[in-house]
């Protein structure tokens, strides 16, 4: 189909089936998509064979930095995601144009790393080509036109949905999507680390990939254990919010470092590289001597890890035996833990902004007598908080908390079951 041939199914419900699959609001994602071909026809003209991708957001729901030390968590994929709209070319080069940004273009005869490219999307386009080829995939140009609603600064990865994104249009248009999902979680991971200049886990782009809910163990990061967990929270009347606290990211690496750093004090004790390697009966007989040789906070950073590597296994176990009233005592537990042991709350650096402190206390204040869970979103420091709460409590909640964070504040999520893929009729 050409571009307004495209346009006009979309209008006329032949994607409805799938945008179904992937969207609370269907009638939204058909005016999303039309308007993104109206954009694509304005930068590159009508053309044929056009194509719809999508890759979604994802929210960690347990395993509040454990990936990082090759633990367990519990992610989730969102209904907020990353969309294109793509031709191929025969020209061998990548154009994508993202809303509000410049257009970026990548010849595929040149897949070095370039260090002026670093930290800019351009990158991550550079380095996902190179990937697919040295993976022995089939890579070729194409045109695309990308537009996003994955909240920028929220936890919600938008950098791991474009990178899932791009995997997914070679993946579909020239390699008849079959490459593994994980493949492409793993050739997204390593264009953010290598081209992107970002060192990161592969906690993101496996969400992004995958989409559902899903149990990911990184005891061994190139070879992943994963599982998809199968459960619908609308079915058990709860739905997952976050809310965006404010705050400022940009003055906060030095406080993820430390987290690392802090960690592999204590595994290197035990001549570990990391957490995961260390017997936990060994470091609890010895918190004596670890507060002594290094220091507390130290000491109670790894004991979140324990705690919580083994606390997002038994997230993923209550979901499959259906027990949610322990999965929101668990996921209470997680925050608790990541309160008052991992203390990623907020930045010691800036002990008066603690928007994510006073998240949690209004939703707890909120939430007395009823049942729900909250814990801090992400990599913490400043940003989101996130919710698990009743369906029948969620318009009260939605405007008491906005009225401490401001209209638009708090953002209703579906886990959505389908992860990167081509959208088709």
């Amino acid at each position: 189909m050409n571009t307004n041939e495209i346009k006009q199914s979309i209008l006329a419900g032949d994607y409805n089936d799938f945008f179904a699959k992937i969207y609370s609001d269907v009638s939204l994602a058909q005016n999303r998509y039309a308007k993104a071909c109206d954009e694509f026809v304005k930068l590159y003209g009508l053309r044929e064979d056009m194509r719809l991708f999508s890759a979604p957001g994802r929210t960690e729901v347990g395993g509040n930095h454990t990936d990082h030390q090759h633990g367990r968590v519990l992610v989730g994929g969102v209904d907020l995601d990353v969309i294109a709209i793509v031709s191929p070319n025969s020209e061998n080069i990548v154009r994508i144009k993202s809303e509000g940004y410049d257009m970026d273009t990548v010849d595929l005869n040149n897949l070095e790393i370039d260090p002026a490219e670093t930290g800019r999307a351009i990158s991550l386009i550079r380095g996902i080509c190179a990937s697919f080829k040295e993976n022995g995939h089939e890579i070729g140009g194409f045109d695309a036109y990308t537009t996003s609603n994955v909240l920028k600064g929220s936890g919600i990865s938008s950098s791991a949905a474009f990178e899932v994104l791009i995997s997914n249009i070679l993946s579909g248009i020239y390699n008849g999507g079959k490459v593994d999902k994980i493949e492409i979680a793993k050739i997204s991971q390593k264009a953010e680390s290598v081209y992107f200049g970002k060192p990161c886990g592969l906690l993101d782009q496996s969400a992004s990939s995958l989409g559902g809910f899903t149990a990911i163990d990184f005891k061994d990061p190139a070879n992943p254990i994963v599982e998809k967990v199968d459960f619908d929270l609308a079915k058990h009347g709860y739905a997952l919010c976050v809310v965006n606290t404010g705050g400022n990211h940009a003055n906060l690496t030095q406080d993820y470092a430390d987290i690392t750093v802090e960690c592999r004090l204590i595994s290197n004790h035990f001549n570990k590289g990391f957490l995961r390697d260390v017997n936990p009966d060994d470091f609890f007989a010895e918190l004596g001597v670890l507060r002594r040789e290094y220091n507390d906070r130290a000491v109670l950073r790894a004991l979140h890890f324990f705690n919580e590597d083994k606390r997002a296994d038994l997230e993923k176990q209550a979901l499959l035996n259906n027990d949610f009233d322990e999965f929101l005592r668990l996921v209470n537990e997680s925050g608790n833990s990541s309160f008052k042991y991992l203390q990623n709350v907020y930045s010691n650096s800036n002990i008066y902004e603690q928007g994510i402190s006073l998240g949690l206390a209004v939703t707890e204040q909120f939430m007395q007598g009823i049942k729900g869970a909250a814990r801090v979103h992400g990599g913490g420091f400043a940003g989101t908080i996130q919710c698990f709460m009743p369906i029948e409590h969620l318009n009260d909640y939605k405007q008491y908390v906005e009225k401490v964070f401001g209209e638009g504040s708090c953002y209703i999520l579906n886990i959505r079951p389908i992860g990167g893929c081509e959208i088709t009729k």
